[in-house]
């Protein structure tokens, strides 16, 4: 079988997204002008930084940032250092942005950062110089009033805290609020490390809630023991649902009564591979995707259900804690297989909340307990999953196109109340 993972092209899937949603929105089926606006990004740029190697040589690495739409300012989303980054992906996923902070109705447009480099083939040393490289290269487009990027694939709090240090000198001013997603010491949000999955668990139960269900019980496949999805894992079985299937980056384990997510927890902590599990049947990472369950939660990356495999899928409903893990191809026929599928911008948005979180917090400088910030998550989950489910309802769609409705509306209003369209 061909994969396609690496074929598909994720900005053509975005825009074929989008334009399924804009065929069914009011709005967009009287101005087709709408969806030229909305389906590409306002700017991208493209850098070549310099980096000073421990050998002493001079090494150029390549970034791109893509700032899709504004008008409910300012642009916000993750930097993203992975050897397969590229301009495709880098467009798509600040379109996605866009609607996600939307869908939840926040206060922030959309836009990726990406560097292509494989972080692990750097020192520490490197790495510093090249995160702080890139913010020199293009500090002037960035700021707390224009565009806040966060961690993404490969980044975490310590890089947050070195750009943001960084920005800070170059401005002449201390600027907590340039970036997100930075570690307590440098005003970061608590209760970050947990917001992806805990805002995804608390999307579950809301939309199984809409429909007299509950999680308890439920059999759950979840591919890539990242963070996010360990994390997810523990309090799904903390829900008393049951983890039967799980993998890594290439390889996966299958239990049908339960795997014990602790010890899958251990093993990953001290760098060991899922299948080191003795307890399963050993799996290829993607069959995983396939295996018999109740819910399938898609957290690793883009393209991982085509339409290669899509009628393979077994689960009756599927959360996207990853990025566009479902290619258009495939959404359709999971469709007409009556597949439920929470999507990305509304599943796994919990991230961005509490960097919108943390940005308040910066501005105010007054800061959170964990009990607070987990209290606003959930008040916020409820009332996009609201919206979500009640526009499906009335469109007769799927909760995707629904999750673009909302966000569209938002957007489009936001555009004609600044004179945009």
């Amino acid at each position: 079988m061909q994969d396609s993972t690496h074929v598909q092209d994720a900005f053509e899937n975005a825009q074929k997204q989008i334009r399924k949603a804009c065929d069914l929105y009011d709005e967009c089926k009287l101005d087709q002008n709408k969806y030229e606006v909305i389906s590409r990004p306002k700017r991208i740029l493209e850098v070549n930084i310099p980096v000073r190697m421990d050998n002493g040589s001079i090494k150029m690495f390549h970034g791109f940032r893509s700032q899709h739409n504004d008008a409910r300012w300012p642009f916000k989303w993750g930097i993203r250092f992975h050897q397969d980054v590229n301009r495709s992906e880098v467009k798509a996923l600040s379109m996605w942005m866009s609607f996600k902070c939307a869908v939840i109705d926040i206060p922030l447009g959309g836009g990726k950062w990406g560097i292509v480099v494989n972080p692990k083939e750097l020192s520490e040393a490197e790495l510093e110089r090249l995160s702080r490289g890139y913010v020199r290269w293009i500090y002037k487009y960035i700021g707390p009033g224009a565009d806040v990027p966060a961690p993404d694939v490969n980044t975490n709090p310590k890089i947050m805290a070195w750009m943001m240090d960084e920005y800070s000198l170059l401005v002449g001013k201390y600027s907590p609020g340039s970036f997100t997603g930075k570690p307590l010491s440098s005003w970061g949000s608590k209760w970050r490390w947990a917001a992806t999955a805990q805002w995804g668990v608390y999307v579950l139960q809301k939309m199984l809630e809409l429909k007299w269900d509950s999680v308890e019980g439920k059999t759950i496949c979840l591919q890539w023991a990242g963070n996010a999805g360990l994390t997810m894992a523990q309090l799904m079985v903390d829900l008393w649902a049951k983890i039967i299937g799980i993998s890594d980056s290439k390889w996966g384990i299958y239990n049908s009564k339960w795997l014990d997510i602790q010890k899958i927890s251990e093993l990953k902590e001290k760098r060991c591979s899922v299948s080191d599990y003795v307890d399963g049947e050993k799996l290829w990472e993607k069959e995983v995707l396939e295996k018999e369950c109740d819910i399938l939660i898609p957290a690793a990356l883009e393209n991982q259900i085509t339409e290669e495999n899509a009628k393979n899928i077994k689960a009756k409903i599927i959360l996207e804690l990853a990025n566009g893990p479902i290619t258009p191809e495939a959404d359709s026929i999971l469709e007409d297989m009556k597949v439920d599928v929470i999507p990305d911008i509304l599943a796994n948005a919990g991230w961005v909340m509490v960097s919108y979180f943390e940005q308040v917090q910066n501005d105010m400088n007054f800061y959170w307990e964990e009990k607070e910030v987990d209290e606003k998550l959930h008040k916020k989950i409820t009332a996009a999953a609201c919206s979500v489910s009640e526009t499906a309802t009335e469109y007769k769609t799927t909760y995707r196109a629904a999750a673009y409705i909302v966000a569209m509306k938002r957007i489009f209003d936001a555009m004609k109340d600044r004179g945009e369209v």
